[in-house]
Order: structure tokens, then sequence, then C-alpha cells
């Protein structure tokens, strides 16, 4: 590839803009606010958890659609695809190709006016402080956009679900709920997407992006030269960049590597994106396994999983926020390795295969072997994870998966488990039970599952099952759970499991749920 400008359509200016002399990973937030000066995006927490950031990028609709990850829950508006995400983490060459919208970008959208968002917020008293606002108001542009293209109204949950990001520390959330709902009663203002379609076809030649910028050189075997950022398109150009290139940083949705730079201040070297290739970021069926790539992004990849397996809704919204869902990607996800990520233990659940490649060669591991140790997998230089292979349950196996934390919304799991059993006249012919949390890696419960199969799915094999899982698991103390707790819970989960998928009065799954009752959008006034 030859090396040249990042480009991307900046609403803002209504016009591509090139950038040559930003560093690698320089921020889109600080390009925003310092070179652009745009600053009416703010920096809160400045790692992807408060949303004050949030800004919304654009991308060509027929791309999500030709590898299948454009579900029924995406923003689809006159050809392009719109995500929140946080700008906080994500990198300035990630955005090229697409376009950027923020809030400075809603009273052009409005006609010289307040957008229909903005003047909610006022009227319902949605702001005190104001710091927030700006991101709570791109997250309900989304929204707005989404539902005025379809000709419905989200209900409270659902306004709660897509504001999951954004975090309110003096308004309180029911004005800002009560903005959400009141936007729709006025004057319409809809987003003018065909001269941003346009554009990103004019940037659409096929061609990836291979980016130096203005990164201070360094000598490496005597030869002076910048750390690069290479974000090809084409799958095997990116196996065979990183065959030629094994120390090279592998960059998915940033929303880990991205607080590498902005709280440690590490040095990340050459860059490898593997966000731009649409090989990877398929998602299909065949027969009962779902193939999900590499880089589709955790909510594409949560949504479609949900639409097989239904049980895994409440997981999947309380999987982190809905910014960060729409970044992250689940290979990212698997290869970090996480021993408190929510991902690993369910797909351990439904039983899972990791694709891996090198070059042109190919192995599959399953998941449960992928990790050695503590951040340790079973990765070798210049291989990277290509897809997951996710075994669908049949009509005989019941699956289900927990989450535990502090709050509801955008936290970290304390303890995070996917449970399943396969039952042949109320017999347990086969049983996977994982569990994150408990140990140094997402690790299943060998003696729980060894003391249920092949025995009646009752609460006598339960009883055993719960004093058995007890030599599974030492885990530690730490900010989020004491020792005692994290014991007792993974008990009290596998006894919750067995109350939902018991053969005779199974718990019905209304009773169930954090958040009560499914949301549904109801039609259009």
């Amino acid at each position: 590839m030859q090396t040249r400008p990042i480009r991307f359509y900046h609403h803002r200016v209504g016009a591509v803009v090139e950038v040559t002399d930003a560093a690698p990973t320089r921020t889109v937030l600080n390009w925003l606010r310092e070179d652009a000066h745009c600053s009416g995006t703010k920096e809160g927490c400045n790692e992807g958890d408060c949303g004050a950031c949030t800004v919304i990028v654009a991308e060509l609709a027929e791309r999500a659609q030709e590898v299948g990850t454009a579900s029924a829950d995406a923003t689809i508006v006159g050809g392009l695809s719109l995500r929140t995400v946080n700008a906080c983490i994500q990198f300035l060459p990630t955005l090229d190709g697409k376009a950027l919208l923020t809030v400075e970008d809603l009273r052009r959208i409005g006609g010289g006016e307040l957008h229909p968002v903005q003047q909610a917020l006022v009227d319902c008293h949605g702001s005190q402080c104001g710091f927030c606002t700006p991101g709570f108001a791109m997250s309900l542009a989304t929204t707005y956009e989404r539902h005025c293209e379809a000709g419905t109204r989200p209900t409270r949950q659902q306004l709660a679900d897509d504001l999951s990001g954004n975090l309110c520390r003096c308004t309180g959330y029911r004005p800002i709920l009560d903005a959400g709902q009141r936007m729709f009663d006025l004057p319409p203002a809809r987003l003018d997407t065909q001269p941003v379609v346009a554009a990103l076809r004019s940037l659409d030649d096929g061609h990836g992006l291979a980016y130096e910028g203005a990164n201070p050189a360094v000598r490496v075997d005597g030869v002076e030269r910048r750390d690069r950022f290479w974000g090809p398109r084409g799958l095997d150009e990116f196996a065979a960049l990183r065959e030629q290139h094994p120390k090279a940083r592998l960059l998915a949705g940033s929303t880990d590597i991205g607080l590498w730079v902005n709280k440690q201040f590490r040095d990340l070297g050459d860059i490898l994106y593997i966000g731009n290739v649409d090989a990877l970021r398929r998602i299909e069926r065949r027969g009962d396994v779902l193939r999900i790539g590499a880089a589709a992004t955790l909510e594409d990849a949560w949504a479609t999983l949900t639409a097989h397996v239904p049980a895994l809704h409440d997981m999947w919204l309380r999987f982190s926020s809905l910014p960060v869902r729409n970044a992250g990607t689940l290979g990212g996800s698997i290869a970090n390795g996480s021993p408190i990520g929510d991902s690993a233990p369910v797909l351990m659940a439904l039983g899972t295969d990791v694709v891996l490649r090198r070059g042109a060669t190919q192995r599959t591991l399953r998941l449960e072997d992928f990790y050695l140790d503590y951040m340790k997998n079973a990765m070798q230089p210049g291989e990277f994870i290509e897809a997951l292979d996710v075994t669908l349950p049949g009509a005989a196996t019941r699956v289900r998966a927990y989450k535990l934390s502090k709050r509801f919304d955008c936290d970290i799991s304390a303890v995070a488990t996917g449970l399943a059993v396969e039952l042949e006249d109320g017999i347990v012919r086969a049983a996977r039970f994982a569990f994150g949390g408990m140990a140094a890696i997402v690790k299943r419960a060998a003696n729980a599952e060894a003391a249920v199969i092949g025995q009646p799915w009752n609460e006598a094999t339960l009883d055993v099952a719960m004093r058995a899982i007890e030599k599974d698991f030492a885990p530690l103390t730490d900010l989020r759970a004491t020792t005692s707790y994290r014991q007792r819970v993974s008990r009290n989960l596998l006894r919750r499991f067995w109350l939902e998928t018991r053969p005779d009065e199974p718990l019905p799954a209304r009773h169930l749920s954090v958040f009560n009752i499914l949301p549904h959008a109801a039609p259009a006034a």
C-alpha cells in the first residue's frame, strides 16, 4: 500500500478532510478539540466510560449489508450506517473512509435552529452542569434518526439502552429520558445523507490505508523511520502484513488499547488495524454453526447471537455500553483474554472454536484451550484470530448467561457465567459450565460438570454440583467482590440456572429479566 493521508468526511466543514500531521495514536477527541477547534465534544474520563465525548461515525450502509452485519437494531438512514462511539479512545486513522458527526452538527441539521434533541433537552430541563449533555445529545440524535426512519417511537427502556454509555452525575436520568420522548413531538429535522454518501463513495477506492504521520522518527536496524499504521481492506493482504510484521500491535476497536495510550502513555510501535477488512467483519450461518468474523463489532455479534439464542438478551444489553459495543470486536474481546470478560464464558458454554491464521495456514482450537494463563494465549508469532465458530444449541439444550456487577449498565463483572445442559428424557447428556471472575482465566467448572452428566436434572443433582464447584475455583478478593462472595454466587447461579431449566415447572422468563420486560417499539402517533 502507498503511504497517504487519513481521509474522512467531516460534517462540520461539509467536506472531506485530509490529515497528514497527526500521530497514528492521536485520538479523535484530541484532534477535534485541539486541531479542528470543535470543543463541543468534551473530555471526561478519557477511557470510554462516561460518554461525554460521544460522536457519531457513519459509513456506507452497503458495506455493512454486504458482510451481513446490518442487524435489526442498526441505525441505517439514507444509505448510511450510523454508530455512536467514544472519541476519546478512537485513533484518528480509524476514521479513514468514514464520516464524523459531532454535537456542532446538530444545529446545522436543524437548519440554524436547535435540533429537536437539543430543544427537548432544554424543554425538559435535561441539563444542569451541561458537561455530559453533548454526549447525551449525540446518542439521542442516533435514536432520533433510527426511529424517524422506521416510523416508531422508543420506549423509555429502549432510550435507557441507547444511553447506556452516557453517565450524568447531577441532572438525573428522568428528565433526560423525558427529553428522549419529547423530541419526537417537535418539528422534525433529519440528517441530509446525500452529500455524505457521495463523499464516502468518492473515498471508497477499495484500497486500504498506510500512514506514518508526524510521530517522531526512530532508528531501527540502522534505518531511521516512523511508526506506521496499516489498515488493509483485503484478508490476504492483512494476513501477509501480520506474518511480515509479527511484532506490530493488532488494533481492533481500541476499547482497551486506547487506554494504554491515554492512561499508561505507552508507545504502541507499528499498528495493524483489523477494522477495515470486510471479510473479517462477516457474520454467517453454516448449518448449526454461526461463524463470526474476528472484526465483527460486539454489537453486531451479540445481536446475531441473541437472535439465535434469545436467552442471551440480558447479557447482550449489559455487556459494557452501546458505544463500546459499536467499536469493540468479538475477536478482540477473546484475544484480550481478560478473566472478567463477559464474552468468553458465554461462547465457552455454547461450544466455540477459535479459527487462527498465519499467512495462508489455518488451525482451530477449542476456546477453553486457547487460554494458557493470565493474559496469555496460544497464538503464535504472526498469527491472528480469523473467526469464531459458535455451535448453536439444539432443541434439547438449555442455555443461560448471567452477569453480576455493582450496576446494571456499563460495568465490569464481579462474576460472569455461561451455562448449558443438554437433556434427554430428563437426564443430563452434556454440560458446559463456564465462569469468568473466578480464576486467572475464564474456565469451565469441570467438577461441577462431571457431577451432573448422566444424572437426572433434579435438585439432588444440583446440590452435588453446587458442592463440586467449590473444587473448581479459588477466586481472589478484589475491588469488585470478595472470595466468599464469588464462591457463594457461583453456587447460587447454578441454582438459578436449574430453577429456570428444570423439567418440571421452570421459572417463566418474565420473572427473571433484570429489565422486567423486553423493550418493544411503539408505533408512531
